[in-house]
């Protein structure tokens, strides 16, 4: 690590135009909440005036940073269970229907009576905030759409999401994705797009051709990661890498925790925030570091007991320890793939073992792999195969030196506040 931590994210105090009114209408999808509540953070600190509709779950949190909230007068937050579905098609349309068509008129409705009493100059809505964007567009706000993760949407020269597929070569290759991505918005508009025309309609807005095309109507599409992480595409005019947010979850620092003793390699177990039944896969692992001349710790988060892991004696087991902490300290960290603790470890120049649950998880394991800088395994491998994928990596010199290549091009970026501020503070 540098003697400047590119995780020690902050943002110069003093604004540079004058103090606006910002509007963020977010909804709890687990890791994403820390960057989307980082940015407002970031704002409110600069002297904006920031109001957050959200989540019950992120009440606390805001206040802490300034930010005055409003909750969701329905706070549920529609669930994906990734790990019943049986294939990428399967998660989508349980996405669309949980978490895109059936949510939005009370996003909506509850973002139009913010608007109209705030009378904001931006609206920031997560990526699953449909109704919020339907409702700055009826208010006549322009609005934000943020994207913590690598890009989302179908794009040329992008694997599709959620396949973790690697970049296509050659024609067929070209032909692939074409038709995955076609199959895909096909399928989210079978479950999503009629609700939204008819609540867009309502609301005297024209209808829209596909559902992705809400998202692509925003002013800028922030991608909160680092272009270097992701893979080369097309993307449309108004999107923007601005570069990843490292915020720890309020969470993480709330339990002490103390390294393994010993001088074997550090390895860090960090897997998904929200349940996604994996303490199966989380035992699994522990079973393999208790075969190896390791340390280990494990944190289990928010959605899983620490109880609930049976440990060696090599193995720490604790809720959570803040990443900024811990990832310097590790030689390889075993995670689901998701896009916040990946982008940690590669920062810290730590090389990881993922194995992907669900959502983005696998194209970020792809984009891990491609590069050299640790492996993919996947979730249903047995304790003996999740062993020797640690023992490839901590052997191998290889992963090390481009994870800390990847994770040098990617602080360049974690380290511009300017780039995401300069799109916000237009």
């Amino acid at each position: 690590m540098s003697e400047h931590d590119p995780l020690e994210q902050g943002a110069p105090t003093a604004p540079a135009v004058a103090n606006r009114t910002y509007l963020f209408a977010l909804k709890d999808a687990g890791g994403t909440v820390p960057p989307e509540l980082g940015v407002a953070g970031r704002l409110a600190r600069r002297g904006h005036h920031v109001v957050l509709l959200g989540d019950d779950s992120m009440a606390q949190q805001a206040r802490e940073n300034g930010i005055d909230f409003r909750p969701w007068t329905d706070s549920a937050t529609g669930e994906v269970r990734d790990w019943e579905a049986k294939s990428p098609l399967n998660q989508a349309s349980d996405m669309a229907r949980s978490m895109i068509g059936g949510p939005a008129p009370q996003q909506a409705r509850d973002a139009v009576a913010v608007i109209d009493e705030l009378h904001p100059d931006l609206v920031l809505t997560s990526f699953f905030a449909f109704g919020a964007m339907i409702a700055a567009q009826a208010q006549e706000v322009p609005f934000d759409v943020l994207m913590p993760n690598t890009y989302p949407l179908p794009a040329r020269g992008m694997p599709p999401p959620i396949t973790g597929l690697r970049p296509a070569r050659g024609q067929l290759g070209h032909l692939r994705d074409r038709i995955i991505a076609y199959g895909g918005t096909k399928l989210i508009d079978k479950y999503a797009l009629a609700s939204l025309n008819e609540l867009r309609a309502g609301y005297r807005l024209a209808p829209l051709a596909n559902t992705w095309e809400q998202v692509r109507q925003a002013r800028r599409l922030l991608i909160l990661s680092s272009a270097a992480f992701d893979f080369p595409a097309e993307l449309p005019a108004n999107a923007r890498y601005v570069g990843p947010i490292l915020d720890d979850p309020a969470w993480a620092s709330e339990t002490r925790w103390e390294m393994p003793p010993g001088d074997d390699p550090l390895v860090l177990v960090a897997m998904s925030s929200t349940f996604q039944d994996h303490v199966p896969c989380m035992q699994r692992i522990v079973d393999a570091l208790g075969t190896l001349p390791v340390r280990g710790v494990v944190t289990t988060g928010p959605a899983v007991a620490p109880e609930a892991i049976r440990a060696p004696a090599n193995v720490c087991v604790v809720a959570a320890a803040p990443h900024h902490d811990v990832m310097g300290q590790m030689n390889l960290v075993i995670t689901h793939g998701g896009h916040g603790t990946v982008v940690k470890a590669l920062v810290a120049g730590v090389p990881l073992v993922i194995l992907p649950h669900g959502r983005d998880q696998a194209g970020n394991g792809v984009r891990v792999s491609s590069r050299g800088a640790g492996l993919r395994v996947s979730r249903k491998a047995t304790a003996p195969r999740i062993a020797r994928a640690i023992g490839t990596v901590l052997n191998d010199a290889g992963y090390l030196r481009a994870a800390g290549q990847l994770g040098e091009s990617i602080a360049r970026d974690v380290a511009k506040a300017s780039l995401l501020l300069d799109e916000i503070e237009w």
